[in-house]
Order: structure tokens, then C-alpha cells, then sequence
């Protein structure tokens, strides 16, 4: 039998990372997808914009994991602000694998324009973000929904997050968020419920996904543990909760709809090993 293709932004590190791992282990073949490549070539951005310490993590590491799950790797490399190469790595998805099942908007920009207030964002940082995290999903999704379409049917999921809904407590640099992130976020919300109306009864499942709190390797390395008393949700949580969302008949009840995946994992029983 032929093994479904999931292609997952933005793996070399974090939640998505272990989603495909997790969605190897469930009999996917899985396309990773990053700007890291080998280890020891991620960089952090810092807030003023430059390149800053090393990030752990790569699409080359990713992609042993994803082959040890029992997985068929494909490594994309891809960049959320080189739009020529978005298309282009759904490409070589379909040019290797012949169809795509799943496609995972994981990938983020974060860069200065993250955690900066409004006043002290510049257009182009809003811009960059909005294009990074707005335009380049939507890139991806109209290179490969076609294909969904002729297929007969297929998964697309978006990567959100709380910053979208929910109100700060706090103005950014003092323990909230940027607006243009919050907005690039809220913008991609309106994607999954708009494009179900578009497309009733084609087979194609949509989902928005907030992860909560997820403490990834970054978060870890960013606070030094510190945050690790807040309790966040590891990848492999969220991981066990998007499989489950690709893999068991009962998640079409969620179609259109953003879904609180850490609230999942705990009505469904999942933990990380599921």
C-alpha cells in the first residue's frame, strides 16, 4: 500500500520537528522543509535584526529522525521570505513523492518586528512579517490545493497562535507581543474557515491549530529553564495531537474550525508516546 505524504514547514527544530517524526511513526512519508539545512547553520535572530547565537537543529537531523519512525525523508530547504522558493519546494514534494496528503503550515518568522511595540516597528518589518506569515502560507496552499482538489481530497493545517485572540497583559518587552505578529497570526485564522466554504464536500480537511504554550528547544535555550516552570506542553504533545487530527476518522468533526490542541491531547487521552 501506498504511504500518504505529509509535507511539514519549518521542522528542523520544535513542533514541527516532532510532528513529523510523529507522523512518520503513524505511516507517512514525510518533506521537511526549513532555512536550516546541517547542523550548526541555525542562528537565532535578534531583536535589532542581526544573525545571533547558534540554534540547535536542522532538516539534516530531522530527516534521520523521521527515517529511524519509519518514514521516507525528503529535506526542502525553503525560506517563509524568498517567495520563489516556496513554490519551488512543493515542487520537488510532488517531483519525489507524486501527490502531497498533508500539507502542515508550521513555519514562523520571528523576527525583530516580533516582540517590538507599534511605534517602533517599521513598515518593512510589518511587512516582512505579514509576508512571512500571511503570503507565504498562502503561496503554499494555492501551489498545492489544486492537487488536493484532482486527488480527491487531502489535509491542510495551519500553525497558529494565542497571540491572534487573546489580549495581552502586558505592552511588548514587558511580557506581550508584537502587533504585527498578533495580526499576521489573526490573518491566517480567517484562511481554514473561508477556503471550507469554498470547497464543501471536496475531501479536503482544514484545520487551524493553537498549540498553547509549547516549550520547545528555542524557548528553553532563550530562557535559560527558566520558563520551564510554567508548565508549557512539549512538541511531542502537540505532535501526538496533529497526528491525531491526520489520522482518526473522528477529527472531521473539527473541519473549518481552529482547534486548541493541548485542550485535544487531554480529551482524546493522547500524551507524548501516543
Amino acid at each position: 500500500m501506498t504511504r500518504p505524504v505529509a509535507f511539514v514547514t519549518g521542522a528542523s527544530r520544535g513542533i514541527g520537528k516532532a510532528c513529523a517524526i510523529s507522523l512518520a511513526g503513524a505511516g507517512y512519508d514525510v518533506a521537511i522543509s526549513a532555512r536550516t539545512v546541517r547542523e550548526g547553520e541555525g542562528r537565532a535572530d535578534t531583536l535589532d535584526g542581526r544573525s545571533g547565537r547558534a540554534l540547535s537543529g536542522s532538516l539534516e537531523t530531522t530527516a534521520e529522525a523521521v527515517e529511524a519512525a519509519g518514514g521516507r525523508a525528503l529535506a526542502v530547504p525553503m525560506d517563509l521570505l524568498d517567495r520563489e522558493s516556496l513554490p519551488a519546494a512543493a515542487d520537488r514534494v510532488f517531483a519525489e513523492f507524486g501527490r502531497i496528503d498533508l500539507l502542515l503550515n508550521n513555519a514562523i518568522y520571528q523576527g525583530p518586528g516580533t516582540l517590538s511595540r507599534f511605534l517602533d516597528t517599521p513598515d518593512d518589518e510589518l511587512q516582512r512579517l505579514l509576508d512571512a506569515n500571511v503570503m507565504s502560507q498562502l503561496v503554499l496552499i494555492r501551489h498545492v490545493l489544486p492537487r488536493m482538489l484532482e486527488q480527491g481530497g487531502g489535509t491542510i493545517m495551519n500553525m497558529s497562535s494565542g497571540t491572534s485572540f487573546l489580549d495581552p497583559w502586558a505592552p511588548a518587552g514587558e511580557g506581550g507581543w508584537g502587533l504585527g505578529y498578533a495580526a499576521s497570526k489573526a490573518a491566517l485564522n480567517r484562511v481554514v474557515p473561508i477556503l471550507a466554504v469554498e470547497h464543501p464536500d471536496s475531501g479536503v480537511l482544514l484545520y487551524t491549530l493553537e498549540p498553547g504554550y509549547v516549550l520547545t528547544e528555542r524557548a528553553r535555550e532563550d530562557s535559560g529553564g527558566v520558563f520551564d516552570e510554567f508548565g508549557g506542553a512539549t512538541p511531542e504533545l502537540v505532535a501526538a495531537a496533529v497526528t491525531w487530527l491526520a489520522t482518526d476518522p473522528a477529527a472531521t468533526r473539527f473541519h473549518g474550525r481552529m482547534v486548541h490542541l493541548q485542550e485535544l491531547a487531554k480529551k482524546q487521552g493522547l500524551s507524548a508516546a501516543t
